[in-house]
């Protein structure tokens, strides 16, 4: 036997010598799932929306209360050039304007913020861990917090500013908040589907809504339009989200066409649909 095969023998019959276990690292699982993945990928996503959305321009956040004061300082000056000295409800215009356009600015901004959630967050959605639901929750839930904190700021500063005789009652108040952000994410998880799949349909839509602002109730309450155009008007949702905002404040005022169930119906078909369609359709969206 040469020296070679012998030293192989030896080698082969010899144990294998034990490895120390100590300072060796426990390596994770290449499977396993991080924990709590879904909300993390959400709030990174919010954090995301803020600095792209209000951290870069000049002003930020502060825009979020200039542009709905200068709109009503607008158009209560209007009123007043035109010779209308007196609200429809109370006494102070401001309060007026604001109460029916803070609920309508909140359906619509939250419609736009929901409708564009998967373009927006288009790159990142190719990434595993970020899902479409992720983005729609992250968009509208920004969207959600940040018109409640504008409308809270902008109605308590009128009463704090004005005389406007106005007494808060709470229940119709949340009752038209909550409106406002069911219809606002129901029609936006319906146009989320149809702006990605049909890009004239976002033009479409921006021309079809223009007169919504002067048939929802914000300049002239529904009592004052005659009949039969009132019968017609009845259905559009915004007049209850609106005219609920006002028997809030104003307690005079009983608005008792308001019908929450019809709102929060076309809220739930518009919204499943939607979600239907995304769930659907959201891995051919991502290739458009």
């Amino acid at each position: 036997m040469t020296d070679s095969a012998a030293a192989s023998t030896i080698r082969d019959a010899a144990p294998p010598v034990p490895i120390p276990s100590r300072g060796r690292r426990r390596l994770r699982p290449v499977r396993r799932t991080m924990r709590f993945a879904g909300p993390r990928t959400v709030a990174a996503l919010i954090l995301r929306e803020m600095v792209s959305s209000y951290g870069r321009s000049p002003g930020g956040y502060a825009w979020l209360i200039i542009e709905p004061v200068l709109g009503i300082l607008f158009i209560t000056a209007f009123f007043m050039l035109v010779g209308l000295r007196t609200p429809a409800l109370g006494t102070n215009f401001g309060m007026f304007m604001a109460t029916g356009m803070l609920p309508f600015t909140m359906f619509t901004d939250l419609s736009n913020k929901t409708a564009q959630s998967i373009n927006y967050s288009r790159a990142l959605l190719a990434y595993p861990r970020v899902t479409y639901i992720d983005a729609i929750l992250a968009r509208t839930g920004l969207a959600v917090l940040t018109n409640l904190l504008v409308t809270f700021l902008l109605l308590t500063g009128i009463r704090m500013i004005w005389e406007t005789r106005t007494v808060v009652v709470i229940e119709p108040i949340l009752l038209s908040l909550t409106m406002a952000v069911a219809l606002g994410v129901g029609m936006g998880l319906l146009n989320c589907f149809l702006f990605t799949r049909f890009q004239i349909w976002q033009r479409v839509w921006s021309i079809a809504t223009r007169p919504l602002f002067f048939i929802s109730g914000i300049l002239i309450l529904y009592e004052s339009i005659p009949a039969p155009w009132n019968g017609y008007f009845i259905y559009n949702p915004l007049i209850h989200v609106t005219a609920s905002m006002r028997a809030g404040f104003y307690v005079g005022y009983e608005a008792t066409y308001v019908d929450p169930g019809y709102v929060f119906l076309v809220s739930g078909i518009l919204g499943l649909w939607g979600l239907l369609m995304l769930h659907r359709f959201h891995r051919d969206l991502l290739e458009l």
